[in-house]
């Protein structure tokens, strides 16, 4: 098990879909454990295998929930059915998420407040649950990674004005660029 790098926006594999998982073997078991640690080390509620530089379909999660669902996870080749999206403007107070690969800054974006995931766990088992509210969101931005999707890409008119002058403003975007959990401060304050 082991610490990985983050890596950020602009670096290809975050901006191109992910493959579908063939096998389930040691080899899968220890890029989730690698996840696990990675995540916890960046003090993340999710991270997907293309936030590590993995073009694969999974992801991993923590996030305590009322949805009766383990609070830590793994979704392997994931589909999601989402539920209704507010045309309502996104509140900055109550709407706001941060990526690991967006490292340090955070926008306001609506989401569906339900979600339905099925796929299959780190030893090729089925998984089928729903996630609300807050853990909607947490599924819903992981899944995003992988279709080749950051929250930033969803943004509206007026906060995606704002990230992408973030986003040029810290150099990113041009290059691949990381940042190493447990190592480099924490972008987030944690």
């Amino acid at each position: 098990m082991a610490v990985r790098p983050v890596v950020i926006t602009g670096t290809p594999v975050l901006h191109r879909p992910a493959a579908k998982v063939t096998r389930f073997d040691e080899e899968l078991r220890t890029l989730v454990e690698d996840m696990y640690e990675t995540m916890d080390a960046a003090h993340g509620v999710g991270l997907a295998a293309p936030q590590i530089g993995v073009g694969l379909r999974i992801f991993t999660y923590d996030f305590q929930n009322d949805d009766g669902v383990a609070p830590r996870g793994v979704l392997v080749n994931p589909v999601l059915t989402l539920g209704r999206i507010s045309q309502d403007a996104p509140d900055p107070d109550e709407e706001s998420e941060g990526c690991l690969s967006v490292p340090g800054y955070s926008w306001p974006l609506k989401r569906a407040d339900w979600v339905r995931l099925t796929g299959f766990d780190a030893a090729g088992s089925p998984v089928d649950f729903e996630a609300n509210g807050w853990f909607a969101r947490v599924m819903q931005h992981e899944y995003d990674h992988l279709d080749g999707k950051l929250y930033v890409d969803r943004l509206n008119d007026k906060w995606g004005r704002k990230a992408r002058k973030a986003v040029k403003a810290e150099g990113w975007g041009r290059d691949e660029s990381s940042w190493m959990p447990g190592v480099d401060e924490d972008p987030f304050g944690h």
